[in-house]
């Protein structure tokens, strides 16, 4: 506060906060447990291992932001310490520490020097034989057959958050009762089954639990040495250890902040050195524009379909509201979204049941949120302590009727001595109860809400650098590179290529407006391989495939990696023809080989000589199509970055299915077309149905393709291949897209047979007609399936157009087209098509 100069009203409120925290700490017997996490907390920070702002409850504790343990001010957000600390709690308080995903175990191993190997573990998991793994695993000693045991297994249900188990499958599907029933080997499968259910089916290590002990371990706890690790592990899982009276800490591995961190370097190294996150300003416009916008991919925690719609709606314009929209996305709190957003742009009025709730429940417009709410309420209501406020919440959330009972009581009569009548104070008990079931504890929520600010202000005034990490952060997974990549395009980036004399590991950006895409994101390649190329690079920049392989290191720059480089483009600033480079990668890695046998059996002088001999010409070949260039591209990385495949054939169907995916209305029933980028299968009660996703660049549609229609057309449906698509467009009531169901499909050799009404072809005066005649010959065709061939001849002087006669129909075959545009170049050549209506 005295820092902040908050004046002195502040500073009391502040000192008094502490005073009454500190007193409870030491009181309690915590203030060991603070230090302890304060000390390797701040040698995170000190050695450059980034640490989350907090998580839990945890994040309302002055005490804990003063030491550094969390970076939120409770005072500032209105967190509660009681809901983390207070004498009344029954169970053991502990922070759960997000620490940088490349950083975590470094943190963990300066734990064990600070406090000693002997006394430093971290804690086994046990995994238990549930309901559906239990009847795989006993069916599979029965020898009753992998199909047999996944119908049964499959009968039992999923339910997010529970344990079902074989006796509650029983209730839930009547099939699986039924078959118990009547199949002896479903009878005894489901009874040894449940005679093994619940057991222990392997041991592992937990993912972010931790302990410390005040001696040696092994006087505490069994042991044991997990495989693959020199490091000892608890035999007791996070409870048990607790149960003895060890305490556990949670350093937990968190991707955001790696990506932060990595992004905050890149702005530092772009001119601005004094830059850091933890100085932000918690009301910045373009912030909160971005976030209304919906602009949220790579956003933390607001980023899924339903958070965007969600954001877009609220239009939060403070960082009270980013809380609370974490806190409300989830099953249960969702049912008070539309009042929260009416009340929030003033369509809707708030209420308060007393005036003394207005300061409590101001912050969310009239309307419970937070487990700290309910608290606050008994407190001031209903004369609760806030220890004993936090005991009351917990009886609410575990809806125990004797409990529940008793705590009735206690609150209205409070509630009457506090001035409230005794059919008000039920009424807020009953509100009360409602809302805790599913209310968020604020304090973890405002920790989340910070993290995702702190991603949006990035988003919003650091964008290269930002999404720049965010694609770093995803390099092995293809498809988030995909996603990520649209979205810098959608947001006015410029990724450029990958290039064997720009490119680092990683992406990085350019400036302000671009990024480099990273080698390391080039499938085939691995870190060694692009540090031995950036390392061969800083002597001088390669100056074609012949010096780059003679250059790398070929004990990690294999073929493999040379392949997949030149598939990637990333030698076309060299030379484009990626044909010729990828056929010539053996002949280049010869001559490096050459070169360095004669280097070492050469004299120092003739050394440099030597180096440069061997065999320089390249493999003779003809160039790839853009077809062909895109596909290699996708091979290595996942998609096609110099373009789209759908271009390819953009032009050439402009005149027939003339609506783009993204203009498509509910209703419509036209002729549409893409390449086909996924494919799944579903049961229906038709029958089966495949459902395919198409692309045209402008947008993507799911198209349901029926059983019958589907055994027609089943080999045209294939990933990366053209479909052309006659259907009805229908609003998708589970994605709220668009969804199309297929009365036709046909693909780009059956659509140029049945409609292609004329070939054009566009001719100079240096072209050769004894050469297209030559061409056209082997095509020529007549009746169904054949077209008429436009010529239009233009020179220096004129230009006319010649239909040639039904002898030089030709069919328009794909081969065709290609020699065609191989000879003239592609955008000579032109299908043209008829009109073509779609059934009713």
């Amino acid at each position: 506060a005295a820092e902040l100069a908050l004046g002195p009203d502040a500073i009391e409120r502040y000192r008094s906060r502490l005073d009454f925290e500190l007193q409870t700490i030491v009181q309690m017997g915590f203030a060991g447990y603070f230090l302890i996490v304060a000390d390797f907390i701040n040698w995170a920070k000190t050695n450059g291992v980034p640490v989350g702002p907090g998580r839990g409850s945890g994040a309302g504790s002055l005490v804990a932001y003063s030491l550094g343990i969390t970076d939120l001010d409770p005072l500032r957000d209105d967190l509660l310490f009681e809901r983390f600390l207070n004498p009344e709690r029954v169970s053991m308080p502990d922070f759960d520490i997000d620490f940088c995903q490349d950083g975590r175990d470094r943190v963990i191993d300066y734990v064990r020097r600070k406090f000693g190997e002997e006394s430093v573990s971290q804690i086994a998991t046990f995994g238990t034989m549930a309901a559906r793994a239990v009847v795989r695993d006993v069916g599979r000693v029965l020898d009753l057959g992998y199909n047999f045991c996944d119908q049964i297994a499959k009968l039992i249900p999923v339910q997010p958050g529970k344990n079902v188990t074989l006796a509650d499958a029983r209730k839930a599907e009547p099939l699986l009762a039924e078959r118990e029933k009547n199949e002896d080997e479903v009878r005894e499968l489901l009874e040894l089954g449940e005679k093994l259910e619940g057991l222990v089916r392997n041991v592992g290590m937990h993912a972010g639990g931790v302990l410390i002990a005040p001696g040696r371990l092994i006087e505490y706890c069994p042991l044991y040495a997990a495989e693959g690790t020199k490091h000892v592990i608890s035999q007791l899982d996070k409870d048990d250890v607790e149960a003895i009276g060890l305490v556990k800490f949670d350093f937990l591995g968190l991707t955001t902040l790696t990506i932060l961190d990595l992004a905050e370097r890149s702005v530092r190294a772009m001119g601005l050195p004094d830059f850091a996150l933890a100085r932000i300003p918690l009301d910045d416009a373009a912030t909160y524009q971005l976030l209304s916008a919906g602009n949220t991919t790579v956003v933390f925690q607001l980023e899924s379909r339903g958070m965007r719609d969600l954001i877009r709606r609220a239009r939060p314009d403070r960082f009270e509201d980013v809380i609370a929209l974490v806190a409300l996305y989830r099953p249960g709190p969702m049912d008070l979204i539309p009042d929260f957003i009416a009340r929030k742009h003033g369509e809707q009025r708030v209420d308060y049941l007393d005036a003394r709730l207005e300061p409590i429940l101001g912050p969310t417009y009239g309307i419970m949120v937070y487990q700290e709410q309910v608290m606050q309420i008994a407190q001031v209501i209903g004369g609760y302590t806030l220890g004993g406020a936090d005991l009351l919440r917990r009886a609410m959330g575990k809806k125990k009727a004797e409990e529940m009972a008793q705590q009735r009581d206690v609150f209205v009569a409070g509630a009457q001595r506090n001035g409230l009548s005794r059919t008000k104070a039920t009424q807020l008990f009953d509100l009360m109860e409602k809302f805790a079931g599913y209310g968020f504890n604020k304090s973890h929520a405002a920790a989340y809400a910070l993290l995702a600010y702190q991603t949006a202000y990035m988003k919003a005034h650091y964008r290269s650098a930002f999404l720049a990490a965010n694609l770093s952060a995803v390099m092995n997974d293809t498809d988030k590179v995909r996603q990520f990549h649209e979205d810098a395009l959608a947001n006015g980036l410029a990724i450029l290529p990958p290039d064997i004399n720009a490119s680092e590991y990683r992406f990085v950006p350019v400036d302000g407006q671009r990024i480099r895409y990273g080698l390391g994101a080039v499938r085939g390649t691995g870190e060694a391989a692009i540090e031995a190329i950036v390392l061969a690079r800083r002597e001088a920049v390669f100056t074609d495939l012949f010096d780059f392989c003679r250059r790398v290191d070929k004990r990690t720059v294999n073929r493999r990696v040379v392949e997949a480089l030149v598939r990637a483009g990333a030698f076309d600033a060299l030379d484009a023809q990626r044909s010729k480079l990828l056929a010539s990668v053996g002949r280049a890695l010869e001559a490096a080989e050459q070169a360095e046998r004669a280097a070492s059996q050469s004299s120092l002088i003739g050394e440099a000589e030597a180096a440069r001999g061997g065999i320089h010409a390249y493999v003779d070949l003809s160039g790839w199509d853009l077809r062909q260039k895109l596909l290699e591209e996708k091979t290595v990385l996942g998609f096609s970055i110099s373009g789209h495949l759908f271009s390819v054939y953009e032009r050439e169907l402009a005149g027939f299915a003339r609506t783009p995916l993204a203009r498509l209305s509910p209703g419509d029933r036209v002729w549409m077309a893409g390449v086909v980028t996924q494919t799944r299968m579903q049961m229906t009660r038709r029958g089966r149905m495949m459902v395919v996703t198409l692309d045209d660049a402008s947008a993507q549609v799911e198209i349901t393709v029926f059983n019958e229609l589907f055994e027609k057309s089943r080999d045209k449906i294939k990933e990366d291949a053209l479909l052309v698509v006659a259907g009805k467009v229908q609003r998708d009531e589970f994605s709220g897209g668009l969804r199309v169901g297929a009365d036709e499909l046909l693909d780009i050799e059956s659509l140029r047979a049945r409609f292609a009404a004329r070939l054009r072809i566009a001719m100079n005066g240096e072209a050769d007609a004894k050469r297209l005649q030559q061409l056209l010959a082997p095509y020529r065709a007549s009746g169904g399936g054949a077209c008429q061939v436009v010529v239009a001849y233009r020179n220096a002087t004129a230009a006319c157009e010649v239909a040639l006669g039904d002898a030089w129909r030709v069919r328009p075959d794909s081969r065709l087209i290609a020699e065609l545009g191989a000879w003239l170049a592609p955008e000579n050549v032109q299908l043209i098509y008829g009109a073509a209506a779609v059934a009713a």
